[in-house]
């Protein structure tokens, strides 16, 4: 499945990979807002801000949280560019076509759960369970999105499509991996909630947790600690499933994506050291989302090189039998 070379055939990959990088700002936006405390800055209206469709003389957590919107807005509209590209340059059937269209839907979600997190009022500093919940969901979503933006771009390079049949044990592992990220982020943004809401407690981490199971602790408090808890689990689980899918398919890429994984890895924990060292600053919040896409968007690209270095291996072999 190759691109036609026509003008417009050339800049769907351009665009694709360009939406993937412009998606990764709009979440570390996202984020700023959630840190500010900006979430509520356009009140308990959604899709309006305070009721207007611009906001008049907005204060700074207005501005912070409409440029967020119109910013997600945006993404919307790259969206529907990927789809319109997609259906004018690919033939019918082309999986960049599908790629488009479930990236459009992730994007809609996105929006809808956002949209719901104002309306239940679960934002600035609201401390009610169902925020951390709505918040988990809101990231896997997320990494969700940023997984077809990526299988989008490559499938509009030119890239094999997906067989999932007669994968055997890779695919298995590789549902593990991505399955087990995924908990991992949502017990992250549930963590990430709890040192906004809560600020970690004077003295040592211990401290933190001993006062997270204390008589007047919240569930947030309570959850807090199953997230660097699952990271050492899920960190050594990947660690080990990059090691397994090299030897299972064999290929410069696997090898190549592998070793970036475990790269990633080492960075994100390390971050999420500093992260709990320094009590969660803002700033460190930010980089330690941002090192979580890049980890996540790695697993998703040595899954898919794996799950086709399959086929590349029986076509090699067809070709050197021909010959």
């Amino acid at each position: 499945m190759t691109m036609p070379r026509s003008r417009a055939g050339v800049w769907l990959p351009r665009l694709a990979w360009a939406a993937l990088a412009y998606n990764v700002l709009v979440i570390l936006w996202g984020a700023v807002v959630r840190i500010t405390g900006a979430g509520a800055g356009c009140g308990d209206h959604w899709p309006l801000c305070n009721g207007v469709v611009v906001p008049q003389s907005p204060a700074l957590h207005t501005v912070i949280e409409f440029s967020h919107r119109l910013t997600s807005g945006a993404s919307g509209m790259l969206a529907l560019g990927l789809i319109a590209l997609a259906f004018l340059t690919t033939p019918k059937g082309h999986a960049a076509r599908l790629g488009t269209v479930l990236t459009f839907v992730l994007i809609l979600a996105e929006g809808l759960v956002g949209g719901a997190q104002v309306l239940l009022g679960l934002t600035a500093k609201s401390t009610n369970p169902a925020r951390g919940f709505v918040q988990g969901v809101h990231l896997v979503n997320t990494f969700l999105l940023l997984g077809s933006l990526l299988l989008t771009a490559l499938w509009a390079s030119g890239r094999p499509v997906l067989r999932l049949r007669n994968q055997g044990r890779t695919l298995g592992l590789i549902g593990a991996g991505l399955g087990l990220t995924l908990l991992l982020s949502m017990a992250g943004a549930v963590t990430a909630l709890g040192d906004l809401l809560f600020v970690p407690a004077p003295g040592t981490p211990i401290d933190t947790v001993k006062r997270d199971f204390g008589t007047t602790a919240t569930l947030i408090e309570n959850l807090r600690v199953i997230h660097p808890m699952l990271a050492i689990l899920a960190s050594a689980y990947l660690v080990w499933m990059a090691g397994a899918l090299r030897r299972l398919r064999p290929s410069p890429e696997v090898n190549r994506w592998g070793t970036l994984l475990m790269v990633s890895i080492g960075l994100q924990v390390l971050a999420g050291v500093i992260n709990v060292g320094l009590k969660a600053p803002g700033w460190m919040q930010v980089t330690h989302l941002l090192l979580g896409c890049i980890m996540w968007l790695v697993t998703v690209r040595l899954s898919y090189e794996a799950l086709t270095a399959l086929r590349r291996v029986f076509l090699t072999g067809r070709a050197e039998a021909a010959a």
